[in-house]
């Protein structure tokens, strides 16, 4: 960490749900915290509600390098050359349906944001990181190491960001910088209602043979999945525990947020593919389906 007297932070999707909480925690734990939201109307939202907090949140649209760029001249305008504390990766979308169905764009939009957006904001703070030795959270999920159906496009998103987090940490070991993967499992962070939206959305556009083929399974898994997020952990504890990970000393290269992660990725350390897709079957009642 650097030797400033204020430890610094930056946050992606910090203008709601689980960024909300995490900049809010790191501010109270005395962090000086620049975020990025999505709207204007999320920032005028914070400044009435969150008066006091030392954190700092811009408009930022992580797909667009100049937009990363902007931001990072922010963040570098305060912190001068003192570097940066810590990074969290906590942006991402979910695009949920079949993959017959899904059109590509919408599954390219997945990887822009969730892949290709996050990798764009790391390299932007790697100099700064490097001067403070600080360290980098990527927020991904237990669904990186299990994938599950009508997740395709977020399931290998983070995945994806899964071997990412494998090459950045060797690379950056001899800058000192630290690379964690936070391995969440459900949570009740807004995401559900937004979620149960979409879910409905997709349900509504298919084509008659789509609801044929699909239709049943889909609204099962929709079912299920509101279920599992509603009953998951709140964002002010998924964040407690995401800050507690920024912090441990040493750094661990991967830790899961929930108690369902944890238990879901022993399993999947322990079982052959085989059982595995069974417990997916029976996980959203699949096998109740006539």
């Amino acid at each position: 960490m650097s030797n400033q007297l204020k430890r610094t932070a930056a946050v992606t999707g910090a203008g709601s749900g689980l960024g909300l909480e995490i900049v809010l925690g790191l501010a109270t734990r005395g962090y000086k915290v620049f975020g990025t939201a999505f709207s204007a109307k999320e920032i005028t939202e914070f400044e009435k509600t969150s008066k006091g907090a030392d954190v700092t949140l811009t408009v930022c649209d992580i797909t667009k390098e100049e937009d990363v760029k902007k931001w990072g001249n922010i963040v570098k305008s305060f912190i001068n050359d003192s570097g940066l504390d810590l990074l969290i990766n906590n942006a991402g979308v979910l695009t949920p349906g079949p993959m017959e169905v899904l059109a590509l764009d919408a599954i390219r939009r997945e990887f822009e944001v969730n892949v290709f957006g996050s990798i764009s904001v790391i390299n932007a703070f790697l100099p700064s990181l490097r001067k403070s030795k600080g360290r980098v959270v990527q927020i991904g999920s237990m669904t990186g190491r299990f994938p599950l159906p009508f997740s395709g496009p977020s399931s290998a998103s983070k995945a994806t960001m899964e071997a990412f987090a494998d090459v950045y940490r060797t690379e950056l070991k001899p800058f000192g910088v630290d690379f964690v993967m936070a391995q969440p499992g459900n949570m009740v962070t807004g995401g559900p209602a937004k979620t149960a939206v979409q879910l409905k959305q997709l349900s509504d556009n298919m084509t008659a043979e789509q609801k044929q083929l699909y239709g049943k399974y889909f609204e099962q898994f929709a079912a299920s999945l509101n279920n599992m997020q509603n009953a998951g952990l709140s964002a002010k504890a998924a964040a407690i525990r995401v800050i507690e990970i920024s912090e441990q000393v040493p750094a661990p290269t991967r830790a899961t947020v929930g108690k369902d992660a944890e238990e879901i990725l022993q399993m999947v350390r322990e079982k052959s593919d085989e059982e595995l897709d069974n417990f997916r079957i029976k996980l959203f009642g699949f096998d109740k389906i006539a």
